[in-house]
């Protein structure tokens, strides 16, 4: 069931956020994977949570097509991604893993942005090392990144504005070349970085992301994305390497295709007819459900019966 929306003080709220950046903390050096499923809103944060996932992770491209409807050049603000963010985190229980873009800014923007999403009660997030505004590297068609001494700035900067040890930063590289993506993921994890993401076109094969695991010292988050040579990795493979295995997009992209065939169907008909759409809808019952309406219900119900007492 769903986190009530009010009712825990903000005490048990701060001790759950603590506890789940303890439990990712205790596991990215030798612990099991943590698996992640992505979200694009709190409804979708929602089912990742109901879901066997141990986590839940924002998709930055995903909250641009979900809150703007246009694609992922960063053209929605920190203000608004934390927002986003922030809605999720109030309604799961399990861990969310943030994608902060580049940080939007300076250094200080960056110092900011950290303390922001800490606030919003993540348990980590991911800087990438892309000048601003960014081109999602799964749709653009090239990515330019920053100087190598600017990025290593940007996460020395995330390190040292976290009030939380236990918050996780992790460094996306998207340079285009692995030597350069090797260097990259070795100073960064210098620079205090926990974990060192890279993007899937830059290599091709595991035994190139061994070799970045041991060239960095630290485990790799992988972002597996249907049509990527990843998605051949195997499940003994991923975990070797990887401390955050996440599915980005999935969700969102599992939604546009389903609600685009009912649509479709639908303006078809013109009729009263539900029978036999492409996807089966979700009952009204079950969708109270996910959505917790039933423990809101009895909730009303408890504080308006001592209402006169």
């Amino acid at each position: 069931m769903p986190r009530p929306a009010s009712g825990k003080g903000t005490l048990f709220l701060e001790n759950e956020m603590t506890s789940n950046r303890q439990a990712l903390r205790q596991r990215i050096t030798n612990g099991p994977t943590f698996w992640f499923g992505g979200a694009q809103d709190a409804l979708s944060a929602l089912l990742v949570d109901q879901s066997n996932f141990d986590g839940v992770f924002s998709t930055g491209f995903g909250i641009s097509a979900s809150l703007l409807g246009q694609p992922d050049m960063e053209l929605y603000t920190l203000s608004e991604n934390v927002a986003t963010v922030n809605r999720m985190v109030n309604v799961v229980r399990k861990p969310v893993f943030a994608d902060a873009d580049t940080g939007y800014g300076n250094v200080l923007n960056v110092g900011r942005t950290v303390r922001e999403f800490e606030k919003a009660g993540v348990a980590a997030l991911s800087l990438e090392d892309q000048v601003s505004p960014k081109r999602c590297p799964a749709a653009a068609t090239q990515s330019i990144v920053v100087s190598m001494e600017a990025a290593v700035t940007r996460i020395k900067a995330a390190v040292d504005a976290r009030q939380d040890a236990d918050l996780l930063i992790v460094a996306r590289t998207d340079a285009m070349d692995s030597g350069e993506a090797l260097e990259r993921a070795a100073r960064y994890a210098e620079a205090g970085a926990d974990l060192i993401q890279p993007i899937s076109r830059t290599f091709t094969s595991y035994q190139q992301l061994v070799q970045l695991r041991e060239v960095c010292g630290r485990r790799l988050s992988l972002q597996l994305m249907a049509g990527t040579w990843m998605t051949k990795l195997s499940r003994a493979q991923i975990e070797n390497v990887a401390a955050f295995a996440t599915y980005p997009i999935a969700s969102l992209l599992s939604m546009v295709h389903t609600v685009r065939s009912n649509l479709q169907e639908l303006a078809r008909r013109r009729s009263g007819d539900f029978d036999d759409l492409p996807f089966e809808q979700t009952t009204m019952a079950d969708f109270k459900d996910i959505i917790g309406w039933h423990t809101l219900e009895e909730r009303q119900a408890h504080y308006e019966a001592g209402a006169g007492h």
